[in-house]
């Protein structure tokens, strides 16, 4: 007699797939299976953007990252300023001062040196913009075919400016949850450009660095909680996240998250959820109720700010999961996705 075996969901795979790298439950998987069980054990404090070193004073944070952005280039950045950025963003998460950057070029052959030279400069602009140095680096070169023009490899360093841990485990309940505009352009700009898509009016992304307007939440002594920057599974996956990290309940309102018009036209039109679509100029930050009308008006006076609000709030310690009140008033279980929905996003 023939057995049959349901095929999804599956949780084991032969093979890497796309969605392995999607920022959702595959993903997870990986890192804890893999990286996690060989690497050490995961830090009690909960897998974050970026490490804080056990060092002397000052304490300093460590990051890596790689980039395999396709199309190298779309409206509002490239691989070079999207190179930049997310490492400074994931230092900035921690509550570090973004200083020193690495880079890791590898090269396909035969990719134009005139692109090449478009992507060193924009690297530079975006350090600059930053306030970061490009202190190390390194080049290799694969054959013809088996790299897809260029990929990028970051590691960043930066010095902690804020006192207590910015990790998910110090979440607390009674959180307010703010983000600093609104979600969703990054991944419809890719996706835009990458088919060739016309929506009439160009939709950029929203590419930025964070540790300026980070740095403004921080010396205005705000008690931040833990922050995430909104890149692969966007708002959804790292709310998700952030609920398992500190084994707390999470509500948002899903009428007080800002989408654009044009992003979420887009997204109707591609069957897309913009709460899952990645970003890169975005971020979250808990913070206690009381503080969360002065946190919210530092923000909204930051140029990467002016569209930040208030999108939900922490219930307490009931069980690790986000919860959507929707535009009709009804609640549902906001999960983490498990496939891919925008490959080759960052």
């Amino acid at each position: 007699m023939d057995t049959w075996n349901c095929p999804f969901p599956i949780q084991q795979y032969p093979c890497v797939l796309l969605a392995h790298g999607g920022g959702g439950k595959l993903m997870q998987q990986l890192i804890e299976k893999m990286f996690t069980e060989v690497f050490g054990p995961k830090p009690a404090s909960g897998l974050h953007d970026s490490t804080v070193l056990n060092l002397p004073a000052p304490r300093i944070a460590f990051t890596t990252d790689s980039f395999v952005v396709s199309p190298l280039f779309f409206p509002g950045g490239d691989i070079g300023t999207l190179a930049v950025n997310g490492t400074v963003n994931d230092l900035s998460m921690s509550g570090a001062r973004p200083l020193y950057l690495s880079l890791g070029f590898i090269l396909e052959e035969g990719l134009s040196m005139d692109i090449l030279w478009r992507i060193v400069r924009s690297i530079r602009k975006a350090a600059d913009a930053a306030g970061v140095k490009i202190v190390t680096g390194d080049t290799k070169v694969v054959e013809r075919g088996k790299g897809d023009g260029i990929y990028i490899n970051t590691s960043g360093i930066g010095i902690v400016e804020c006192e207590g841990p910015i990790v998910p485990a110090s979440v607390q309940a009674g959180d307010a949850i703010l983000i600093n505009g609104d979600v969703g352009r990054h991944g419809i700009a890719i996706m835009a450009t990458r088919e060739g898509l016309d929506f009439q009016t160009t939709i950029e992304s929203d590419c930025a660095p964070l540790n300026d307007i980070v740095s403004r939440l921080i010396q205005a002594g705000i008690e931040i909680h833990c922050m995430r920057d909104l890149t692969r599974g966007g708002l959804a996956s790292a709310l998700n996240e952030i609920a398992q990290g500190s084994s707390k309940t999470i509500q948002i309102d899903e009428a007080s998250v800002p989408v654009h018009q044009q992003v979420a036209s887009a997204c109707a039109i591609l069957g897309l959820d913009p709460l899952y679509v990645a970003n890169e100029g975005r971020f979250i930050v808990f913070v206690p109720e009381t503080q969360a009308p002065k946190a919210l008006e530092i923000l909204q006076s930051h140029a990467l700010g002016q569209g930040a609000c208030r999108i939900g709030k922490v219930l307490g310690e009931c069980k690790p999961v986000v919860i959507l009140k929707s535009f009709i008033g009804a609640s549902r279980i906001l999960d983490m996705i498990s496939g891919e929905q925008l490959p080759r996003i960052c």
